[in-house]
C-alpha cells in the first residue's frame, strides 16, 4: 500500500501512535469488569481475575496472537483511509476485503481463505469489544462471494506420510537422548493422530504443570493419552507394534527412562552434545522442523526440488498419514483425529479410498 509507505517514511511517530493505539483496543478486549452499578470487593475482585482468566483460555494462544495480528492489520488500514475501525462498518470492511483480494501497492493478494480467516479474526475482535460484525451484510457477504468466485483456488493439503515413510524417518535419527526424544515424537505422533501442538503439550501425570494439554497413561498393551484439545477432551488409545524397533510405545519408554523424566513435561529440549534432559517444553515448531528434515534425510519424494519437498510436509502430515494408511472402519480412525464428522476424516485420506470402487464398470462400461 503507498499510502503506508508514505506515511512510514515521513513519520514515525504515526507509526508508533498507531501500535500504541492497537495495544490499547487489545487491552479493551480483554477488559472483564463489574458492572458499574456493583460496588467492589475482595472476593468480586478474585473472582473478575478468576473471570479474565477463562476469557483468556477461550481460544489457543496460536489463534490470539492470529486474531491481534488481524485487528492490529485493520485498524493500521483504517486509520490510513481516514478512518476508525470501531465501531464496524459494513462499507469500510467490504472496501478492506478487496484491498486484501486485489493486492494493492507493494502488498501481496491474499487468498480467499486467508481473506475468510482475517474477516473471522475481525468478528472475534468486534466480540470482544461489544459489537457485532454482520457477515451477511449485503456490503461484506456480496464483496466476499465474488472474490470466492474469481479467486478461489482448490485447497492445498499437505503430503501424507505413509507407514513406509515413517519407518524410514525414524531409521535417520541416532539413538543418542536427542535420538531418542525425536524417535517418539514421530512415532507418537504418527500412532495417534497428534496435532504438534497436542504432542508437546502432554504432560507425564494429570495437573503436572499450569500449561499441560494432556497426560499418558503407560499399560502393558499400550499407551492410554488423555488430550485437551480443539474439540475438548479426547481419549487416544496407542497400542503397542508388532516390534520394538518401530513401536510407539515403546519409544516412548525409552525415551522417558534414559531422559530421567518422571514428572512435567513428555517432550522437552537437551543440552547441546545431547546427553542431557532440560526442564524446558518443546516448542510445537520443533514437530514441524522435525518432520521436514527425516523427509529430507529419508530421501522422501527425492523426485521434487528441496524447496518443493519441504513445503510439501508439514505437522498435518502425520495426521493424514494415519488417516490413509490405517486399513480399519473408518469411524475409528475419526475417533482418533477427533473430528466431529466422517467428512472432515475423509479430507485427511489422501490415497486410501482412491479407485476402490470404481462406478464406472459398475454401471456397465
Amino acid at each position: 500500500m503507498a499510502a503506508e509507505d508514505e506515511k512510514s517514511t515521513s513519520s514515525n511517530s504515526g507509526v508508533i501512535s498507531t501500535a500504541q493505539d492497537d495495544e490499547r483496543d487489545q487491552e479493551k478486549s480483554d477488559d472483564i469488569s463489574l458492572p458499574a452499578h456493583v460496588p467492589g470487593s475482595g472476593s468480586l475482585d478474585r473472582l473478575v481475575d478468576t473471570a479474565r482468566d477463562y476469557a483468556r483460555a477461550a481460544a489457543s494462544d496460536n489463534t490470539l496472537k492470529a486474531y491481534a495480528k488481524d485487528w492490529a492489520h485493520f485498524a493500521r488500514w483504517c486509520r490510513m483511509k481516514g478512518a476508525e475501525p470501531l465501531p464496524p462498518s459494513p462499507e469500510m470492511i467490504g472496501l478492506y476485503l478487496a484491498d486484501l483480494a486485489s493486492g494493492s501497492g507493494p502488498s501481496p493478494a491474499l487468498s480467499a481463505s486467508t481473506i475468510d480467516r482475517r474477516l473471522s479474526g475481525l468478528g472475534w475482535n468486534y466480540a470482544q469489544r461489544g459489537f457485532t460484525l454482520d457477515r451477511k451484510n449485503r456490503h461484506i457477504a456480496t464483496v466476499f462471494a465474488g472474490i470466492k468466485r474469481r479467486h478461489a483456488r482448490p485447497p492445498v493439503q499437505k503430503e501424507a506420510i505413509l507407514a513406509e515413510d515413517i519407518l524410514a524417518m525414524v531409521a535417520t535419527l541416532a539413538f543418542d537422548l536427542r535420538g531418542l526424544r525425536d524417535r517418539a515424537i514421530l512415532l507418537i505422533g504418527y500412532a495417534g493422530g497428534l496435532r504438534r501442538s497436542e504432542i508437546v503439550s502432554l504432560d507425564v501425570h494429570k495437573d503436572d504443570t499450569p500449561d499441560t494439554g494432556g497426560w499418558i497413561e503407560i499399560f502393558d498393551k499400550g499407551a492410554l493419552l488423555m488430550l485437551n484439545a480443539k474439540t475438548g477432551w479426547r481419549e487416544v488409545e496407542i497400542g503397542r507394534g508388532s516390534k520394538d524397533q518401530t513401536c510407539p510405545v515403546h519409544a516412548l519408554e525409552q525415551w522417558l527412562h534414559f531422559a530421567k523424566i518422571d514428572f512435567g513435561p513428555v517432550f522437552v529440549g537437551t543440552s547441546r552434545d545431547g546427553k542431557r534432559a532440560s526442564e524446558t517444553r518443546l516448542n510445537d515448531k520443533h514437530v514441524a522442523r522435525l518432520i521436514k528434515r527425516t523427509v529430507l534425510n529419508a530421501g522422501i519424494r527425492s523426485d521434487l526440488p528441496e524447496k518443493d519437498r519441504l513445503a510439501l510436509f508439514s505437522g498435518h502430515s502425520l495426521r493424514a498419514g494415519l488417516a490413509s494408511s490405517a486399513e480399519v472402519d473408518e469411524r475409528y480412525v475419526q475417533k482418533q483425529l477427533g473430528h466431529a464428522s466422517a467428512e472432515m476424516t475423509r479430507r485427511y485420506q489422501r490415497r486410501r479410498d482412491r479407485f476402490r470402487v470404481n462406478l464406472t464398470k459398475a454401471a456397465g462400461l
